[in-house]
């Protein structure tokens, strides 16, 4: 973004008073277009706090906030326009609308060391639906965002759709007051780096998901973040018409998640493949590594794309890596944890790793090892059913209960239940736990299996 550097138009000069009262929506999008006009640059937010409707950026423009300043997202949600796409979750059109939004752009940035705060108070759980995603970009290419901090978003913090080459380097996010409180989700992006983060949230701090097969997902590297969520840390799918491959995880930490550590599912028909995660610490989380390979199509229900319009055939997941990994549970993980005070997202019954897939449709090619973990235990088996329900084809069976993502809400073994996986390689896996646990530490069911180094100590 050579253009930056030559041009700088601050926004003062096309009027905006940045005193936290007026709004600086009109001013601040003059900056913007006079900028892209001109052949780009940098836009400048300095000493205030600039508080603003909806905004549209444009290429070749690097939206910089100065340390001294603050961006904050107007609490009336007719300051934000209804041509901003959609979030592409059957249940969840009230998050349409967004703060920031850029659609077939290139050279395109935000950056500095100041904040975008989201004003999510502005927007209750409760009463009006409509609450403004903070960031989303359709369609755009060569996308930078640095240094910036990211606050208390309404909704999502960030949506990157069918978009490519993307930097995100040393962004602090912070979304804890609202549900859907998402850090970075990535649909449809390929060519990603995202490094130095520190994402806290209320739901996925980080998504890779697929809504087509017209932009398959791929060569992503996600490196030394550090991840705290209510719920879930990095997840890989859910949304998975089309194909994630070529995924990097390594050098990061995860620090009190309250379900999923890594969770990978494959559950719409197409393909997750290729996947490396290593050299990761998790202290307190309740499953750390979650695998699944299903189908489903709830058109009523949580989680489906908008783009899926039946029922699809269970796709493939193939070819995953998890190494070096240490976990560990202190005595905090022997509480039931909630959010928000009424919605369960974990406890000691729950925890542990599971992978788990139909047994027509197996999982192939699946190394785990070099991995130490500490699991907190403590259940008896009167506190689980007896029954634990298999993975269905729902296109043969769709009456019987099938294990998916929520549920079963239990898990039969202490520190691993894995079923249905072809050549699964197990090597140099420390278990122990901190209290007795009336459940079996580990169940291989269905799976082919080339090797197995499991220590119970």
């Amino acid at each position: 973004m050579e253009n930056s550097k030559k041009r700088i138009y601050d926004v003062r000069s096309f009027g905006a008073e940045g005193d936290g009262i007026t709004k600086d929506t009109a001013a601040i999008q003059r900056a913007i277009d006079a900028c892209h006009f001109a052949g780009g640059g940098r836009v400048l937010l300095r000493n205030g706090q600039f508080l603003s409707g909806g905004l549209y950026l444009k290429s070749n423009v690097l939206l910089e906030i100065d340390i001294s300043a603050v961006l904050m997202a107007s609490g009336d949600i007719a300051d934000y326009g209804t041509d901003t796409h959609h979030n592409r979750y059957r249940n969840e059109k009230a998050l349409d609308r967004c703060f920031l939004y850029a659609q077939d752009a290139e050279n395109i940035g935000i950056t500095g060391s100041g904040q975008i705060d989201g004003n999510g108070e502005a927007f209750p759980n409760t009463g009006s639906i409509y609450r403004p995603m903070l960031l989303r970009f359709l369609r755009c290419s060569h996308i930078y965002i640095e240094g910036i901090r990211l606050y208390n978003a309404a909704a999502w913090t960030t949506a990157f759709l069918d978009s490519k080459n993307i930097w995100i380097r040393g962004v602090d996010i912070r979304n804890e007051k609202q549900y859907n409180g998402d850090g970075l989700d990535f649909d449809g992006c390929g060519h990603v780096f995202v490094s130095d983060c520190k994402i806290r949230g209320t739901d996925d701090n980080l998504c890779l998901q697929s809504s087509s097969k017209e932009y398959p997902v791929g060569d992503i590297h996600i490196e030394n973040c550090a991840f705290s969520s209510v719920c879930a840390a990095v997840r890989i799918g859910l949304k998975s018409i089309g194909s994630i491959s070529d995924v990097v995880l390594s050098n990061c930490t995860f620090h009190n998640v309250w379900r999923e550590g890594i969770k990978i599912e494959c559950t719409e028909g197409g393909s997750i493949s290729d996947i490396v995660v290593q050299g990761c610490t998790m202290k307190n989380v309740s499953r750390p590594i979650w695998i699944l390979l299903n189908n489903r199509f709830e058109p009523d229900g949580w989680g489906s794309s908008v783009e899926l319009q039946e029922m699809p055939r269970i796709g493939t997941m193939e070819n995953i890596l998890i190494s070096d990994i240490v976990v560990t549970d202190g005595e905090e993980m022997k509480n039931t944890h909630y959010r928000f005070g009424n919605d369960v997202m974990g406890s000691p019954r729950f925890g542990g790793m599971r992978i788990d897939a139909c047994s027509k449709y197996p999982i192939e090619n699946l190394v785990m090892k070099n991995m130490i973990y500490t699991a907190v235990g403590g259940v008896k088996k009167t506190e689980i059913p007896a029954e634990y329900p298999a993975v269905t084809d729902r296109l043969e069976d769709s009456g019987s209960p099938t294990a998916e993502n929520y549920y079963p809400d239990w898990s039969r073994a202490v520190f691993l239940d894995c079923r249905n996986v072809r050549n699964l390689l197990l090597d140099n896996l420390i278990l122990r736990k901190r209290y007795p646990d009336e459940r079996d530490g580990v169940i291989i069911d269905g799976c082919e299996t080339l090797k197995c180094g499991i220590y119970e100590v």
